[in-house]
């Protein structure tokens, strides 16, 4: 299918789902469902004074930060017990503890051990998705060809050509995965955090508007954000992906 046909087929597909949504806001008839025209409205009105535009921003700062962090960490404790049965045996256990503590609760640790604070809330993010990062590299090292490293030591490569050439090129499938998840992961934990201990961006905003029983707005700010991200996902991620795969055959 070509690219096209993909966009369009996209494009009927949301359609379709808006349709749904009006028909779902003209049977309910009550506020507490507004249909699509309210939230563009909703949406318009908090993008007129600049708040919407704003928020996003502030809240696009903290993932942008919490993402790099948890990538970088998460990626290096990843390939290390992938690659060392022994150190596996020894942290891997750690990771599993972190993966399974709820996110509630490490956000609230954060805050009541460092203050509410920018940085308690990016560590809070951060710590929250290190483990999920961390899991799936470690896989992916674990699955690096041993043919392919081998040969490479028969060809004598130095550690940078042996990382370049050979490991990162096996683990940019399982560093995208992560990635993908992770973007996504990231910023609905971000809200979270926001909502908890923020006096701005997008979590706090949904708060109030929670306050105020806002649907409208609520949907606004989540349909915005949501739309950013994906605009990152398809301007960002994909073209990166497609690149860095190009060996591939």
């Amino acid at each position: 299918m070509s690219t096209a046909s993909r966009l369009m087929m996209s494009a009927l597909s949301l359609l379709a789902l808006v349709l749904v949504w009006q028909v779902a806001a003209w049977w309910a008839a009550s506020p507490l469902l507004p249909g699509p025209a309210a939230v563009l409205a909703a949406m318009m009105r908090a993008a007129e004074g600049g708040a919407l535009q704003r928020n996003i921003a502030i809240t696009l700062a903290r993932v942008a930060a919490s993402f790099v962090i948890a990538m970088l960490l998460g990626s290096a404790i990843g390939i290390a017990l992938g690659r060392s049965p022994r150190l596996n045996e020894l942290f891997g256990p750690w990771v599993i503890v972190l993966l399974n503590l709820p996110a509630l609760v490490i956000i609230i640790l954060c805050y009541v051990w460092f203050g509410l604070t920018e940085a308690a809330a990016i560590t809070a993010v951060s710590i929250n998705k290190i483990p999920n990062v961390a899991v799936t590299m470690r896989e992916g090292a674990a699955a690096l060809s041993r043919d392919l490293d081998e040969m490479a030591r028969v060809y004598r490569l130095g550690r940078w050509k042996l990382l370049r050439h050979v490991t990162l090129p096996q683990l940019v499938p399982f560093f995208t995965a992560s990635a993908r998840s992770g973007l996504a992961l990231t910023w609905k934990i971000v809200l979270v955090v926001e909502l908890l201990g923020r006096s701005n961006g997008v979590g706090f905003e949904l708060q109030t508007a929670f306050q105020m029983f806002d649907v409208a707005l609520v949907l606004a700010y989540a349909l915005a954000f949501t739309a950013v991200v994906q605009l990152i996902e398809i301007g960002l991620l994909q073209p990166w992906e497609r690149r860095v795969n190009r060996w591939r055959r």
